[in-house]
């Protein structure tokens, strides 16, 4: 099984609000897992729950902003990817049109 830490082990730690792991969980930011009503956030997902702590903590950003930011980082990404596919098939076409 992955790796994984639980909601109070979590709030502990980061020194954080209960209420704010829920929120960020009920909004669809953080998926968990659930295991004996334990809630569980997985290892690989703690970037993203370090980044909306210190977004929300340090920058006080509050969670419709953290929504949007994700949302436009998460839409950024997906163009970044989409500019990379394009500009590979152009210089496909580009080395196919030399050769010819």
């Amino acid at each position: 099984m992955s790796e994984r830490i639980s909601r109070e082990e979590l709030v502990k730690i980061y020194n954080i609000e209960i209420t704010f792991f829920d929120e960020l969980v009920d909004s669809g930011l953080l998926n968990i897992h659930t295991e004996n009503e334990v809630r569980y956030l997985m290892y690989e997902d703690l970037p993203n729950f370090e980044r909306f702590t210190n977004w929300h903590y340090d920058l006080d950003i509050n969670l419709p902003g953290l929504e949007v930011i994700h949302d436009m980082l998460k839409k950024m990404e997906s163009l970044r990817q989409r500019n990379r596919e394009l500009m590979n098939r152009l210089s496909a076409i580009g080395n196919e049109y030399r050769e010819g």
